[in-house]
């Protein structure tokens, strides 16, 4: 192994070649001339480069050094360019609106959609992103055990595009990968509420072989748990764990409006 190759093999990254794939990620994206967007994980800036073509600011993120060198080169005369050498965990995302089209680093995953779905859902408005399959499958299970998934769903509109070829990275990656969709949603929850909500799906979450009926009793009167059955189509005999993101939506909504705030949990 040459020195040259080290910060592909060490980082385990693996950098996205396929023309197509790039081709889908930008189209699905939604992305406009007047966008600012975040490459995270640019690597060697095969996206990059044709991101730049399509928007007025792209911010190419980049932890590895050398990497972060090589971009700087590669597009010194882009004045559309902007590279950050850091780790996407340190980066302080920018206070406007913003979109994202990214082959994120795998081990990274769920610390970059709580940043973009959860901290800055204010300013993330939409975007592609290419990840390792597994994760991206279990946004969409039947049974959510993380209460921040069940955020990500009522804020945005996720979508499994499909799942990519090992040859359309360099190097070819040993686990499956997928292009996902992410777009925010139109109507929802009021934002400023998130931190309450997240911690009302957290507390009934606590116990994920409850009951809805018995995780509900923890801080609605029983009379109120059965109104929410009936008004929200709610089964009371199925796990916590199978609501879906609209029917924990509306219990959220719905304890705000009955329960006194003195209860709420925090």
């Amino acid at each position: 192994m040459t020195k040259k190759k080290l910060p592909v093999r060490f980082t385990g990254q693996h950098f996205t070649i396929d023309k197509v794939l790039i081709k889908d990620a930008i189209k699905e994206s939604n992305i406009n001339q007047h966008d600012t967007v975040l490459d995270i994980g640019a690597g060697k800036g095969f996206l990059t480069v044709h991101l730049l073509k399509n928007v007025d600011k792209v911010i190419a993120i980049e932890n590895d050094v050398a990497l972060s060198q090589h971009l700087r080169k590669k597009f010194i005369h882009a004045q559309n360019v902007q590279v950050v050498s850091c780790d996407y965990r340190n980066f302080v995302v920018p206070k406007v609106p913003f979109k994202v089209v990214s082959n994120i680093p795998f081990g990274i995953t769920s610390d970059i959609f709580s940043s973009l779905m959860f901290e800055n859902v204010e300013y993330f408005l939409c975007g592609s992103i290419i990840l390792q399959s597994e994760p991206a499958k279990k946004l969409f299970s039947s049974k959510v055990y993380n209460p921040l998934t069940v955020l990500y769903h009522t804020y945005y509109d996720l979508k499994f595009l499909y799942e990519i070829n090992p040859e359309s990275f360099l190097p070819p990656p040993t686990v499956k990968s997928a292009l996902l969709r992410i777009e925010r949603k139109q109507i929802s929850l009021d934002i400023g509420l998130k931190v309450k909500y997240l911690n009302f799906v957290s507390y009934m979450l606590q116990k994920p072989d409850l009951t809805v009926k018995t995780a509900m009793k923890s801080i609605f009167r029983k009379k109120q748990v059965r109104s929410i059955s009936e008004k929200f189509g709610v089964d009371l005999n199925s796990k916590i764990v199978c609501l879906s993101a609209n029917q924990w939506k509306n219990c959220f909504l719905e304890m705000l409006k009955v329960v006194p705030e003195k209860f709420h949990p925090s």
